[in-house]
């Protein structure tokens, strides 16, 4: 017995040993100006042994196991640096550690994920839009991300009013519906609220936008059926951080956006403001406005807490309310006449307040987030007066970590979105009330060097709908060091609602609600090829081939009965959207040159003729040519091309083309900007009407490209 006593303290003794308790620590620091560099993640690899730099640069890890180990430094927009260290250390002292500043997008780290992975290494495919080019887009559109997703291959901003503006985003031809849109991992933004979404959120606060095209239902729910866009906000920095920008447009437009943070040992914020004004304006002297009389508030503030190293508290809150009025000239200076009365006014005003805490335990990250958002709108034409509230509240709690060749995410979220109607004299409120709640389980496994594949399993119960199982499969093989390929596929659901692109151009005006109804149900996937290369340092590029196919059965749509009445009905044959994208990107010393090409192919059995889905283009191009010197100049040239695309009569328009320039000079903290849109004049005004009389009831044509026609803009961007 005593020999069997000693045997096993001898071995628990050596295990301990064999463990080691070696320790070593980094000081962090920028190889270019060699000020320190906070948050960047210090690793033993395949281990669970890391830390994070502190705001001076600091890290340490401890427990390290005897032997030759390789410790790996990563922080976003800096390169990988890794080091070949043999424990124990004849010397312990702290080693200083230079990283270099990296902006390919290869280096960008997703937050979509929940893995902590950078982009080239996720087998999901994601787009990402680093800070760089949203700079870009702020000069050209300061008020909100339209401008930053209208040049995005695959992604189009289609405008569903011709009076007031607003506008949906879809993705691969599909509704706007079925695209989940998201500021830092919260989706507040659809349903009632979806078609001023995209016209409420400024650009100046945020740090990135990913973009997942196809099912992505793992992570984000069965709504994210075309894709999810992800717009991630900045969180504080070391340095205090101000930023204003003033705009002024030809078309009677002024913008005004300031964006300021800071951060001390225990606690950061981040504060945006702007404030958007926009005279009535009518191009082309037909007496109605083809940009809205508009007034436009947001305020955005972000409190965050450092509850120690391994925890963040993050509160946040935006505000926004806005007060569009288009329609006839003189009915919206208040001058109205018999003839001259018609007008659409949209008054809303919107309130998301999120909480999000983050813990890093027992080698993981667990992570909980609340939201709740509250959203009002009243829209008014002579004849309309359609009014109501949305709430909705989500919540979400994740555990994510790493073992071994295995990164593990699972958790659980609900939602909660209730829509109430408040049109005055409505005998019959169309009311929407959507409730669900599920668990998910995602697994990204690193079966070699060169093969990943992630898959994720989510079970959703609805209220009224019964339970959805969405599987989820990716695969990332890496060929070579330069090729790469992806391969996925997945399923969604989306619950019926009223809020569709038909209902609104419609202004809900005689349409029922969308209550009995099936939920709809999707299936689809992406493959893509990815190459990048370079030569003799000076030369970079990069192409990516990317296939898509999209099946949704049970489509929700809306047709008018003899009463003339718009009612909703399920589709008894599937809509299936498929094409092909190809974006090429060439570096060469201070130039650069993008270009995107978009083949969609996107039918509905229940369509007559073609079948084609109504203004969805079959051929799309989006083009940029840049010149830049960092911290000096900018500028460059855009090109875009869409073709014919299908109207509801089963019409075509004509194929429509338009060019735009731009530039910006940096002196010191200023930058003065000017920018060019549109500079061949398309707009839809010259090729035939948009306005029908009687023009005090006028109807409106269906709304396939601009209406304001050239537009310039310019103003400073000044950096405190």
């Amino acid at each position: 017995m005593k020999i069997l006593v000693f045997l096993a303290v001898a071995f628990a003794v050596q295990t301990a040993a064999a463990q080691g308790n070696n320790t070593l620590s980094f000081l962090i620091k920028n190889a270019d100006t060699k000020l320190p560099v906070a948050e960047a993640k210090v690793s033993i690899k395949n281990s669970d042994i890391s830390g994070v730099s502190d705001p001076q640069g600091r890290a340490r890890l401890g427990s390290i196991p005897d032997g030759e180990q390789a410790v790996e430094i990563t922080a976003l927009g800096y390169g990988t640096v890794e080091l070949k260290l043999s424990f124990p250390l004849s010397d312990s002292s702290e080693r200083t550690v230079f990283i270099a500043v990296n902006n390919r997008v290869a280096d960008i780290t997703v937050n979509s994920t929940r893995t902590g992975r950078e982009i080239e290494d996720e087998p999901t495919r994601i787009e990402a839009i680093d800070e760089e080019e949203i700079e870009e887009k702020i000069n050209m559109r300061p008020g909100n991300v339209s401008m930053v997703l209208h040049e995005s291959t695959g992604i189009q901003v289609q405008q569903t009013s011709a009076t007031s503006n607003s506008q949906s985003v879809r993705i691969q031809g599909l509704d706007g519906r079925y695209t989940q849109i998201l500021k830092d991992g919260f989706p507040s933004y659809g349903g009632f609220s979806g078609s001023q979404s995209v016209l409420e959120i400024p650009p100046l606060d945020l740090k990135q936008v990913e973009i997942i095209k196809g099912p992505s239902a793992t992570l984000f729910g069965g709504s994210a059926i075309a894709g999810v866009i992800n717009f991630v906000s900045k969180d504080p920095s070391d340095e205090p951080v101000t930023t204003l920008v003033l705009n002024m447009t030809s078309a009677l437009g002024t913008d005004v956006s300031v964006f300021n943070s800071r951060r001390s040992k225990l606690v950061g914020y981040t504060l945006l403001g702007s404030a958007n004004f926009q005279k009535a304006y009518d191009v082309d002297r037909d007496n109605f406005t083809e940009l809205p009389a508009t007034r436009a508030l947001t305020v955005t503030p972000k409190l965050l807490f450092y509850l120690g190293e391994r925890t963040t508290l993050t509160l946040g809150n935006s505000t926004s309310a806005q007060k569009r009025r288009g329609g006839n000239i003189l009915a919206v200076r208040d001058r109205p006449s018999d003839i001259n009365s018609y007008f659409e006014e949209n008054r809303s005003i919107r309130n998301v307040t999120t909480f999000n805490l983050a813990h890093e335990f027992g080698g993981g990250r667990l992570s909980a987030k609340y939201a709740f958002a509250f959203f009002r709108r009243e829209l008014e034409t002579p004849t309309i007066d359609f009014r109501g509230s949305q709430f909705n509240s989500f919540g979400d709690i994740s555990y994510g970590r790493a073992f071994g060749a295995h990164a593990i995410v699972a958790g659980g979220s609900f939602v909660f979105d209730d829509f109430r109607e408040r049109s005055p004299g409505n005998v019959e409120p169309r009311n929407e009330r959507r409730i669900s709640g599920g668990i998910f389980l995602q697994d990204t496994f690193d079966i070699t060097d060169r093969i990943s594949v992630e898959g994720g399993l989510r079970l959703d119960r609805t209220r009224d709908y019964g339970t959805f199982a969405l599987p989820r499969v990716s695969l990332l093989v890496r060929l070579t060091r330069n090729l790469s390929t992806r391969i996925g596929y997945g399923t969604g659901y989306k619950l019926p609602t009223m809020f569709t692109e038909e209902a609104e151009t419609r202004l809900f005006k005689n349409v029922s609600g969308a209550n009995g109804l099936k939920a709809e149900r999707s299936r689809g996937g992406t493959f893509d090829i990815n190459y990048r290369g370079a030569i003799n340092d000076t030369f970079t590029y990069s192409i990516n081939q990317m296939f898509f196919h999209t099946t949704i059965d049970d489509s929700v749509i809306l047709r008018s009965d003899d009463d003339k009445i718009f009612r909703f009905s399920n589709a008894g044959s599937p809509v299936i959207a498929r094409g092909i994208e190809t974006n090429a990107r060439l570096e060469y010393g201070i130039a650069k040159l993008f270009v995107g090409y978009t083949l969609t192919d996107a039918k509905a059995g229940y369509l007559p003729g073609t079948r084609r889905l109504t203004l969805t283009p079959m051929h799309r191009i989006n083009s940029a040519l840049v010149f830049e010197r960092r911290e000096n100049y900018k500028f460059g040239a855009e090109f875009y091309f869409a073709s014919r695309q299908t109207l509801e009569n089963r019409a075509l328009t004509r194929r429509t083309g338009e060019i735009g320039l731009f530039a910006e000079k940096t002196i010191g903290n200023f930058s003065l900007f000017i920018n060019g849109e549109n500079l061949t004049d398309q707009r839809q005004g010259r090729y035939g009407p948009i306005v029908f009389p009687p023009f005090n009831a006028p109807t409106f044509a269906e709304i396939y490209t601009h209406l304001e026609g050239r537009v310039f803009n310019g103003g400073v961007k000044v950096r405190f």
